[in-house]
């Protein structure tokens, strides 16, 4: 620790290593790390701060830029951090904020940025805010959150639906009315639209920022405003928001008035400002809406909004050629010339490997989940465990812990099957991830036994050797990482794009996103040269003029001509 209290890590003059290369976010690679379940260090079952520093090396060994870390600070777990009672506190679980420090330098000692999760749409109702809030209608933080009074009949304010099931609006007799919580009862909704609020949790950035982070993935960012009529949304006609499972009443509702509101650009264009202060940090926004991607879109288009942003669309479509095509080009035509950002796993989702693959799932539809994503244009997020092609695991409901999961339990079993521990080694029951005579919060399902890191070390077929060696290539391809991305018609189940970029060759990027062989024909007088890059199974014909591609195979090739 310096003289000023903040960790010595190492920073330019402008704060953060590298901070020269302020636009080091396009094209990079993020690793999602969910700390409860990355490695557990003191023998409680529950990963923590040191458990991530501890395994920055097999972090960087992969070739990605950087890690996002879901939320660290103190909480009551409702909803395992993602509802915080103090946005400058690392909750003891975890560590402490000393703990936060040595990770911060020994993630930049390794080139790897840091970026973490700010939740600002909501609080935890242990929050010193809130608790101040509901004291009474007269408090200086009344109207810190959102409180609307019955209607006659003491029914609630309108019927705006939670995602997580129920009413949005719960009763507090201190108050005698209701507060808006778009998630769990115990998640109130800060107002946003209160000046002061904005201010507050612009500080609450600016702590995080002092102290050397290089960016924040923020949370539901579209949730951010209400509508201030409070009208009621309308019912769906069209498909449900994206994410939300078909058995929950919250995709009932086309949601008009309750998030995506146009008030929540000004909240973003003041975070920007701030951002600004702190060259080469960047900011990328969750988004859960009837339309992700439209909405992504705006957040990002122009200097003074968003650097980048994902939503749910290729978290949640279905995998065939047409499907990724649609969405992913819907974010092209989009005005504004925005950046956008993907992943096909993350925290909430079931991962990709069982969602996509089904029982047929293997090592060879794992590396084309992580080819195709690494081609893809935009900032690219790759969630603990996909580089080891981990599928979903089957928790029962004895050791359920996710309340989403419980809610709408059997049809929906919530989201702990992508959480569980990551396995570092084969050793049964807890895979390296704590003591062998501790049991972790989750279990680990015997079938993440052999595909654990110490499992796949040394194995060039693994998913593991794909990953390190495909993401190093990419770094030293200009048209990956920066190009611009033109999709070829072609039928399923190929999806054919180019990636292009001045003074760099143009990149043609074939997927065969089925499970039997197919063959692809270039249109015109092209012809191909295969890049040599690590794994990709296809092979040109004689003539150059076809290129077969085994099942779940990819090829990227050189289009001359």
């Amino acid at each position: 620790m310096d003289g000023s209290g903040k960790a010595a890590t190492g920073r330019t003059e402008t704060g953060r290593p590298g901070s020269a290369q302020a636009e080091w976010w396009r094209g990079a690679v993020l690793y999602q790390i969910y700390p409860r379940s990355f490695l557990d260090t003191n023998g409680d079952g529950i990963g923590d701060l040191e458990g991530i520093t501890r395994r920055l090396d097999h972090v960087a060994s992969l070739g990605v830029d950087g890690i996002w870390i879901c939320p660290f600070f103190t909480s009551p777990m409702d909803d395992f951090g993602y509802d915080v009672a103090d946005y400058r506190a690392v909750d003891p679980m975890f560590g402490t904020l000393e703990d936060f420090d040595r990770l911060l330098a020994a993630a930049h000692d390794r080139g790897l940025k840091v970026v973490i999760d700010m939740v600002l749409s909501h609080s935890s109702d242990r929050h010193a805010w809130f608790a101040e809030s509901r004291r009474d209608r007269t408090s200086p933080k009344a109207d810190w959150y959102v409180w609307a009074d019955p209607k006659p009949d003491g029914t609630p304010p309108n019927n705006w639906l939670s995602v997580f099931g129920g009413s949005a609006w719960t009763w507090d007799p201190r108050r005698a009315q209701y507060y808006l919580h778009n998630f769990l009862t115990s998640q109130p909704d800060l107002n946003l639209h209160n000046p002061e609020v904005v201010e507050a949790v612009m500080g609450e950035c600016r702590f995080w920022l002092e102290r050397g982070v290089d960016g924040f993935r923020l949370d539901v960012a579209n949730f951010y405003t209400h509508d201030r009529l409070l009208r009621d949304n309308p019912p769906r006609t069209a498909r449900a928001t994206d994410g939300v499972p078909e058995r929950n009443p919250y995709g009932m509702q086309a949601h008009l008035y309750d998030k995506t509101q146009p008030e929540t650009l000004e909240v973003l264009r003041r975070l920007r400002r701030l951002m600004d202060e702190f060259p080469g940090t960047f900011t990328v926004a969750e988004v859960s809406d009837d339309d992700s991607v439209g909405t992504c879109a705006r957040y990002v288009a122009g200097a003074d909004r968003l650097h980048t942003a994902y939503g749910f669309s290729l978290l949640s479509c279905p995998f065939d050629a047409g499907s990724l095509r649609g969405h992913l080009e819907a974010f092209e035509r989009q005005p504004g010339g925005g950046w956008p950002a993907w992943a096909f796993g993350n925290h909430d989702v079931m991962r990709p490997v069982t969602r996509w693959g089904g029982p047929e799932r293997d090592a060879a539809f794992a590396r084309q989940l992580v080819a195709l994503l690494g081609c893809l244009r935009g900032t690219v997020f790759l969630f603990q465990g996909e580089e080891l092609g981990l599928p979903e695991a089957d928790v029962p409901y004895d050791r359920l812990q996710d309340p989403y999961g419980r809610t709408f339990w059997p049809e929906f079993k919530g989201r702990d099957g992508c959480r569980t521990p990551m396995p570092w080694t084969t050793q049964a029951p807890s895979a390296g991830f704590t003591a062998p005579d501790v049991e972790p919060w989750l279990p680990v399902p015997p079938a993440h036994l052999p595909l654990s890191v110490a499992a796949q070390e040394g194995d060039p077929d693994s998913v593991l050797a794909f990953t390190r060696a495909f993401l190093r290539w990419r770094k030293g391809q200009r048209a990956l990482t920066g190009g611009t991305i033109r999709f070829l018609d072609t039928p399923e189940p190929i999806l054919a794009f180019v990636r292009e970029m001045a003074g760099a060759p143009p990149l043609l990027c074939l997927f065969n996103l089925g499970r039997d062989p197919a063959v692809w024909e270039p249109a015109g007088d092209a012809a191909l040269v295969i890049v040599a890059q690590a794994g990709a199974p296809g092979a040109v014909a004689g003539d150059a003029r076809h290129l077969a591609l085994p099942g779940h195979g990819f090829s990227i090739a050189v289009l001359e001509g």
